[in-house]
C-alpha cells in the first residue's frame, strides 16, 4: 500500500497526491514511479530545457540518454524497502518525475480552486532534494532545493516547498529529485498538498460491469478491500452481473465478501451490455448517499491511489466535473493506449486528442523527456474503463442511452459538456486495460452497435447539418466491408442504419432482443464462421499464380492504397477465379487485412486480432451488389430525414435516459433494488 500522509497536515490543508514507493512493486511497471538518473545538468534549467527541445525534434536520444534503462531497475542508484522508503545511494540520483508521481500542476490550474501546492517531504541521510518544474513547452526549471544532513542524529525531517500554480495555464508539472551526498539519503514519505476547507473526501460508489469474468472481477475487489485508504472513500462497491458465470461462484468471492462487508452489493440482472450495467450503477449511486460513482470494467487492474486522486480533484474542481483515467496495456505495462480523447466532429468519430500519441512508452522515453506530455490536453470524454461521475451530474442529465455497447461513454461526455459539466482526463490516475491492438470489434456482432450508436450520438450532438461528413463516411466504410468480403459486418451496418431510421422509441426494447437477433444473422454468413486452427481449412492454392511472381503489394503511401482500393473496387464486376470457391488464394494475417488488399482476394483466410482464431472470407458478386445498392437508398434516406430524425431523438432523449424508463429494463420499479441482489455467499444461494 502507499506510505501513510505525513502528519502535520492541519485541518485547513489537504494530502492530493501522495508519492507512492513499494518495496515489492513489479519491476515491469517501476518506471512509472521512479526513475534512476545517471548523468544530467540538472543546476543548468538551460541544459534540461535543450534535452526537451531535442525530443520535441524527434531527437530523443539525448534527453532520453540522462535516464538509465528501465531494465536496469535501480540496482546502483537506490532502492525501495520493504517498509516503502526510497534510498538513493551516496552520489547517485532518481527521479519522481514520473508518470504517477510527478504533479499534474496544469490541471490543477485550470480545473480546480487551488491557486498552490505544497510539497511535504520527510527524509534522513544525507543528500539534496531538488524540485523541478516543466513548461508547456517541454521546458525544464529548477524550483526549488534543499540539503539534508541528519548523519549526526540519525533522526528524519521534514522539509516543505511553497509551490504556486499561476504559471502552469497552458500546462507543466512539479517532481523532485533525490540526490545522495557523501552517504545515501532516505525519502520515507512525500505529499502534495493543499490548502482547502474541504478537508473531508467525498464518498464514492465503484459500480463495476462484469460479464463472465469472474475471477478478475474478485481480484479486484480484494485488491480494494486490503487497501484501508481506498475503503475510506468507499459509499459502496457495486458489481452488476450480467453473465452466467457469476462472480458469487468465484472461489475467493467469499473471502471479498467477507472484507468488504456491508460495503460490498452485488446485483444480478440481464445483460444489457455495458451501457445497462453502467447505468445501473448510476441508478443505485444516484439514488444514495455517494458522491460520485466510478464506473470501472471488470478487466482491469486499478492503480487505486488513482481512485483518491480522483475523488480528491472532483472535490475541489470549480463545478461539477467528470474525472476520468488513462489506460496503459495490461500486456506492455508502461506502454499507455489513451491519455485523452475528443471527437472529430466533421467526421463525427472519436480518436486521440490533438497532441498527444497514442502507444507511448513510458520504459523508453521518460516524462520529463516527452514534450507532448507537458501540454495540458483537455478532452470531450473519457473511457468508462475508470471514470468518476459526480451523482450531481447524472441527477441532473440522465443516465447512459441504452446503446448495450460502443459510443455510449462518449455521448455520455458530450451530454454532459453540452450541460456545462466538462470532463478531465486526469494524469496519475489509471488502469492497466486489455489494449486496443488486440481487438478488433468493428468486424464481429458488434459493427451493428458501432453504426447505429455513432449514428444516433451525431443525431445528437453533430454541430453540421446532415452530420458533416458522417454519412458519406458511413457509406464508405460500408463500401470497403464489401470490397473485403466482410459480407456479415456488412449486413448488420444495414440493419443498424434500418433502425436508426425507424427512430428511438425501440431503443430499449432493442437493448434487451437485439443482440440475439444479430447473433442469428450472422450465423447464416460464411466471414462469420471461426475456426480455431488453421489446419480446419484447404490448404491456398490458386489456378494460376501471381502475375510475374508478384503478390499483391502492401502500400504504406496513401496515393498507392488509394490506387489499389480503386482497382479493387472495379474488379468486383468480375467473375471470381477459377477454384476460389474451394481453396483459399492465401492465408492473410490480420496485421495486412486491409479493405484495399483484401479486395484483390477472391478467397482468403484471415486471423483475428487476438491471434486465437481465423475466418474464410469469399468474395460474392450477388451479395455484393445487393448491399451496395440497399446501402445507397439507406444512406440517401438518412440524408433526407437527417433534421427530422434529430428532432425525434433530442425529444425522446430525458425519457430515453431517465431512472424511470431504465427501471423497466433493469426489471425493477425505481425505487428499490433489494429484490434482485445476489447473496454475498454461494453458501447463502
Amino acid at each position: 500500500m502507499p506510505n501513510a500522509p505525513l502528519q502535520d497536515v492541519d485541518q485547513h490543508h489537504r494530502v492530493v497526491q501522495r508519492t507512492l514507493m513499494r518495496g515489492d512493486q513489479e519491476l515491469d511497471i517501476r518506471s512509472l514511479y521512479i526513475w534512476p538518473v545517471t548523468t544530467m545538468s540538472s543546476s543548468d534549467p538551460a541544459s534540461d530545457a535543450s534535452a526537451a527541445e531535442n525530443e520535441g525534434a524527434g531527437k530523443s536520444d539525448a534527453a532520453a540518454s540522462s535516464y538509465a534503462s528501465a531494465d536496469v531497475g535501480l540496482e546502483g542508484y537506490g532502492r525501495i524497502t520493504d517498509e516503502g522508503e526510497a534510498v538513493v545511494e551516496a552520489g547517485r540520483r532518481i527521479t519522481f518525475g514520473t508518470y504517477f508521481n510527478a504533479f499534474p500542476a496544469s490541471y490543477w490550474r485550470r480545473w480546480s480552486v487551488v491557486d498552490a501546492v505544497q510539497l511535504r517531504v520527510r527524509v534522513r541521510g544525507q543528500g539534496s532534494v531538488i524540485v523541478y518544474r516543466s513548461t508547456s513547452k517541454g521546458h525544464v526549471l529548477r524550483a526549488g532545493s534543499l540539503q539534508v544532513d541528519t548523519t549526526a542524529t540519525g533522526a528524519s525531517e521534514t522539509h516543505t516547498f511553497d509551490l504556486p500554480l499561476k504559471p502552469f495555464i497552458d500546462g507543466g508539472w512539479y517532481w523532485f529529485d533525490l540526490e545522495g551526498g557523501d552517504d545515501e539519503l532516505t525519502l520515507e514519505a512525500a505529499d502534495w498538498v493543499v490548502e482547502t476547507d474541504r478537508t473531508v473526501a467525498g464518498k464514492v460508489t465503484v459500480g463495476i460491469t462484469t460479464f463472465n469474468r469472474p475471477d478478475f472481477c474478485v481480484n479486484q475487489l480484494l485488491a480494494m478491500a486490503a487497501d484501508p485508504d481506498t475503503l475510506a472513500v468507499l459509499e459502496q462497491v457495486l458489481v452488476v452481473d450480467q453473465g452466467t458465470q457469476k462472480v458469487v461462484d468465484s472461489p475467493e468471492f467469499a473471502q471479498a465478501s467477507e472484507m468488504l462487508g456491508d460495503k460490498l452489493r452485488i446485483i444480478d440482472q440481464p445483460n444489457l451490455g455495458g451501457s445497462g450495467g453502467f447505468s445501473r450503477a448510476m441508478h443505485e449511486a444516484s439514488q444514495g448517499a455517494a458522491d460520485y460513482v466510478l464506473l470501472l470494467d471488470d478487466d482491469v487492474e486499478c492503480e487505486l491511489e488513482g481512485i483518491r486522486r480522483a475523488v480528491a480533484f472532483a472535490d475541489l474542481a470549480r463545478t461539477p466535473t467528470i474525472v476520468g483515467g488513462h489506460m496503459f496495456s495490461l500486456f506492455d505495462r508502461t506502454v499507455m493506449h489513451a491519455y485523452g480523447e475528443t471527437m472529430e466532429k466533421w467526421l463525427w468519430f472519436w480518436g486521440p486528442a490533438p497532441s498527444t500519441i497514442h502507444g507511448h512508452d513510458f520504459a523508453r522515453i521518460p516524462l520529463r523527456s516527452t514534450k507532448w506530455l507537458h501540454r495540458r490536453i483537455d478532452v470531450d470524454y473519457n473511457g468508462w474503463w475508470m471514470c468518476l461521475i459526480p451523482t450531481e451530474v447524472v441527477r441532473k442529465i440522465g443516465l447512459s442511452l441504452p446503446m448495450f455497447i460502443k459510443w455510449d461513454d462518449a455521448e455520455y461526455g458530450l451530454r454532459a459538456q453540452a450541460a456545462g459539466f466538462p470532463t478531465v482526463s486526469m494524469p496519475g490516475v489509471a488502469v492497466w486495460h486489455v489494449p486496443w491492438t488486440e481487438k478488433d470489434d468493428t468486424l464481429d456482432w458488434q459493427a451493428y452497435f458501432h453504426q447505429r450508436n455513432r449514428l444516433i450520438s451525431g443525431l445528437l450532438h453533430s454541430p453540421y447539418e446532415h452530420g458533416g461528413k458522417l454519412l458519406v463516411d458511413s457509406l464508405q466504410n460500408h463500401t470497403k466491408r464489401m470490397t473485403a468480403m466482410q459480407y456479415s459486418s456488412g449486413e448488420l451496418i444495414l440493419l443498424a442504419t434500418e433502425d436508426v431510421l425507424a427512430g428511438p422509441d425501440r431503443m430499449h426494447r432493442d437493448l434487451r432482443e437485439r443482440l440475439a437477433e444479430i447473433r442469428a444473422l450472422r450465423s447464416g454468413y460464411r466471414d462469420a464462421q471461426p475456426r480455431s486452427e488453421l489446419d480446419f481449412f484447404p490448404a491456398p492454392r490458386r489456378k494460376k499464380p501471381p502475375r510475374k511472381g508478384k503478390g499483391i503489394p502492401n502500400p504504406t503511401k496513401a496515393s498507392g492504397k488509394v490506387k489499389l482500393g480503386i482497382t479493387g473496387l472495379v474488379r468486383q464486376a468480375f467473375k471470381t477465379r477459377e477454384l476460389s470457391e474451394d481453396f483459399p488464394e492465401g492465408i492473410v494475417p490480420h496485421v495486412d487485412q486491409k479493405w484495399y488488399r483484401l479486395s484483390h482476394y477472391d478467397s482468403a483466410i484471415v486471423t483475428s486480432a487476438d491471434g486465437t482464431t481465423a475466418v474464410w472470407h469469399k468474395r460474392d458478386r450477388k451479395e455484393f451488389f445487393d448491399q451496395t445498392s440497399r446501402s445507397a437508398v439507406l444512406h440517401a434516406k438518412l440524408y433526407k430525414n437527417w433534421a427530422s430524425l434529430k428532432e425525434q431523438y433530442t425529444e425522446a432523449l430525458p425519457h430515453l435516459t431517465s431512472s424511470e424508463t431504465w427501471s423497466e429494463s433493469f426489471g425493477i420499479d425505481g425505487s428499490s433494488a433489494a429484490e434482485v441482489d445476489a447473496p454475498h455467499s454461494p453458501d447463502e444461494r
